[in-house]
């Protein structure tokens, strides 16, 4: 029973973390370090 509040709790909080990055807007900036590195890893940028 411990285990299941434990990973509901840890559920919860992940959904909340993503929902406050994605209300201050930081979705645009980690897909634009992403393309970056993803370039910068095969030769282009």
């Amino acid at each position: 029973m411990k285990g299941k509040l434990i990973r509901i709790g840890l559920l919860f909080t992940g959904a909340a973390f993503i929902i406050m990055g994605t209300y201050r807007g930081e979705v645009g900036k980690v897909f634009n370090k992403a393309i970056r590195i993803c370039l910068e890893c095969i030769g282009i940028g």
